[in-house]
């Protein structure tokens, strides 16, 4: 039937001319001659007949959104519409569900499906048909967002049988969604134009290869539409059912992986001829992942939009890509993070991280040769030395001191002790300073007992730096593909992103990102609580509660009071401004009582992860990064571990493993902190911790932790290893 995929590059003619070809005509006319044609501006129009008419000035047809040659016929003179036909009227059709799949029922017994053939012959054979079909009042409106006016049902039932239906009718429905496609579109479209395209994408045909040339032209045209219509789509899309719109998003995600590595060369078009089809899925997947974001709670997990192929292509000329052209027409992935998995966005993070780790250690070398100096290999890397005894103290100087040489591969020393850093050296650095830095009696974090999290003390000070330092310490750890355990709320990594990037101006405000009842909820449970309650008491607030604009805060032991707005301790909290008091004081407790804190934190991060890849991250992967994975799976880590002394049919590693595996998830979990520092997994899995068990020949029962080198005398630093006496038994 569909004998070359070139045909639906051609469409037949419209007997009349569209309003958006006689709009061009004007134009290309203007251009030429330069005289007589100004839309909008209050200028004579020219007709088509050759009179000339004066046009008011058009008015915006939607005040926020930014058009593009979109021009309303009702705000054109009468002789301008005179030649135009109206909208067509809707046909009525009154099959309803119910009877559609009874008619199938008798079909498939009877063999005789000659009215269901019926039914799909005129429901796709135009968009007025599809419209006449589905919508639930043929000539209603319906131009909201909130309802689309299709009957989903409906839909769902036609879509569910088609599949089963012979051969010739799934034909031609394809036959017909080809002659819809084809239409020569002009000027904006309409509701019901949308409305079929809404349609038309659920179809369950475009999971076959051999459709793939007609959906590859459906994601054409919806990505061409309006930023307008797409926000519709977007709201549409959003109330389908999670079972459909998981659906669509695997067919999306299954195009685009095929197009990318096709199992057979004949199997669809050469790519230099459809160079177009990954950018228009792409942008359309891009309209479910918004419809997602917009949901409360999110109708699928934020991770199931992951192209996992991906991993596969050169990501790294896809990044360079988009950080020369930006969102420009060239296409990128990276215009579209959501569908990079985390691995590939911290395989970018690394390589780019490796690019400034050796273009800074590129930088000095030649300044010392320019000088005539003898070359230190040492500097090529970020040392760290530090006393036990002044952890802290000693880390702060050190990083304020080598302030230039962030960006070097870490290596850290511990003053008066023997071994090289191999990477359990750098662990233990971390680990030390996270447990000091976070210990309640230290001052800087205050522990949330209700959320289990860390949050910023609002203490004032005229030295912030050790806030710097902290954020300085999490940057390191990104940049050095470190798993750290801190527990920061995720809204804490929401407002390291805002901005994602540090503006050029000094003074500029960073980390205030718009907070919310829930992101307060994860800091503080009951005073979100509270506040929730407060906003939806049915009494009255001001004599009940007796609040004012005022807040009180407990620094250091001593209680202060601040004003949420001016002269604020005067003014009651009332029904009326009882929404304003809670937003003030969310941002408050979030924003404004912690803001040099947070900005020194906030610096020292960027000082070291300064990146355009930090704009493909999403907070949650932010936290990733920082935290890794808090889900683990000992049977992966079996897989990857490595022996060294022993063979993985040992039975003392066979033992081990039998215990391991039968541990409780808390008990993994410090096995897991014992060996590596921290209990979660990094980006990647288990098979990124390279754990190692060896055998060691002195005889003893106890475990060695690996990331102490101060344990095995006369050893140089292991990392992330367990050390086996030969005596360990089965317990």
């Amino acid at each position: 039937m569909f004998s070359s995929w070139q045909v639906l590059g051609r469409g037949p003619k419209q007997p009349f001319p569209s309003l958006g070809t006689f709009i061009s005509t004007l134009s290309q006319r203007r251009d030429a001659g330069g005289r007589g044609f100004a839309i909008g501006i209050g200028g004579p129009l020219t007709g088509p007949l050759g009179i000339r008419h004066t046009v008011r000035e058009l008015p915006p047809i939607c005040s926020d959104v930014r058009q593009k040659q979109r021009l309303s016929i009702d705000t054109l003179p009468q002789e301008v519409k005179a030649p135009f036909p109206c909208d067509p009227v809707i046909p009525i059709r009154t099959k309803s569900t119910k009877e559609f799949q009874e008619d199938v029922e008798r079909a498939a017994q009877s063999g005789d499906w000659r009215e269901v053939r019926e039914f799909y012959l005129t429901t796709f054979d135009s968009f007025v048909e599809i419209n006449a079909a589905f919508k639930r009042e043929a000539n209603g409106l319906f131009n909201t967002i909130e309802d689309s006016g299709v009957n989903g049902k409906f839909v769902s039932a036609v879509y569910d049988s088609l599949l089963s239906t012979p051969q010739d009718i799934q034909k031609s429905v394809l036959k017909g969604i080809i002659n819809s496609l084809l239409r020569e579109w002009k000027g904006p479209r309409t509701k019901d134009d949308l409305r079929a395209y809404f349609i038309l994408i659920q179809n369950p045909q475009y999971s076959s290869t051999s459709t793939y040339v007609i959906f590859a032209h459906l994601l054409r045209q919806i990505a061409a539409l309006s930023e307008a219509d797409h926000h519709f789509l977007v709201h549409w899309l959003k109330r389908l059912s999670a079972r459909r719109f998981r659906q669509l998003v695997e067919r999306l995600l299954q195009f685009i992986s095929t197009r990318l590595f096709s199992a057979e060369a004949d199997e669809l078009p050469p790519s230099a001829k459809c160079s177009w089809w990954i950018p228009s899925a792409t942008k359309v997947l891009s309209l479910f992942n918004a419809a997602n974001s917009v949901s409360s709670p999110p109708i699928m997990p934020f991770t199931d939009f992951y192209n996992i192929t991906l991993e596969h292509i050169d990501f790294m000329e896809d990044y360079r890509t988009w950080q020369n052209y930006g969102n420009s027409n060239r296409f990128s992935f990276c215009q579209f993070p959501f569908i990079l998995s985390t691995v590939v966005k911290k395989a970018i993070i690394q390589k780019d991280s490796e690019q400034q780790m050796i273009s800074q250690a590129r930088l000095s070398l030649v300044s010392k040769v320019s000088r005539r100096q003898r070359v230190d290999m040492n500097l090529l890397f970020l040392n760290i030395k530090v006393r036990r005894a002044q952890l802290l103290s000693d880390s702060l100087d050190e990083l304020m001191r080598k302030r230039c040489d962030l960006k070097k591969k870490l290596r850290v020393t511990f003053v008066g002790e023997a071994g090289l850093d191999m990477g359990g050296l750098t662990k233990e650095w971390f680990l030390l300073l996270v447990r000091q830095i976070f210990h309640t009696d230290y001052g800087m974090f205050s522990f949330m007992k209700d959320s289990r999290c860390h949050w910023f003390s609002s203490w004032k000070s005229d030295n912030y730096s050790e806030f710097q330092m902290v954020g300085t310490l999490m940057g390191l750890a990104v940049y050095n593909s470190i798993a750290l355990d801190i527990h920061f709320p995720l809204y804490c990594y929401r407002k390291l992103l805002t901005p994602p990037t540090v503006p050029s101006d000094p003074n500029a405000f960073v980390g205030t990102a718009t907070a919310t009842l829930d992101d307060l909820q994860q800091v503080m449970p009951d005073l979100a609580h509270g506040l929730a309650e407060l906003l939806s008491y049915e009494g009255n607030v001001e004599e009940d509660f007796y609040l004012t604009f005022q807040v009180f805060q407990e620094e250091m032991g001593v209680v202060k009071s601040y004003n949420l707005k001016p002269g604020g301790d005067k003014i009651s909290v009332t029904k009326q401004n009882r929404k304003e008091y809670v937003q003030l004081y969310i941002d408050f407790l979030l924003n404004k009582s912690i803001y040099k804190q947070f900005a020194a934190f906030y610096h020292g991060f960027h000082s070291v992860c300064a990146s355009d890849a930090l704009m493909l991250l999403r907070p949650e992967e932010v936290e990733m990064l920082v935290c890794g994975s808090p889900e683990l799976d000992m049977s992966a880590l079996q897989k990857a571990a490595q022996y060294e002394g022993y063979s993985k049919m040992d039975a003392t590693v066979r033992f081990f493993w039998d215990v391991v595996l039968a541990f409780p998830p808390e008990l993994q979990k410090k096995l897991l902190h014992f060996a590596t520092g921290s209990d979660r997994v990094p980006v990647g899995g288990m098979a990124d911790l390279n754990f190692k068990i060896c055998k060691i020949d002195v005889p003893t029962d106890w475990w060695v932790h690996g990331t102490s080198n101060q344990l095995v005398p006369g050893t140089q630093d292991v990392n992330q290893k367990l050390l086996f006496g030969p005596t360990v038994q089965k317990s």
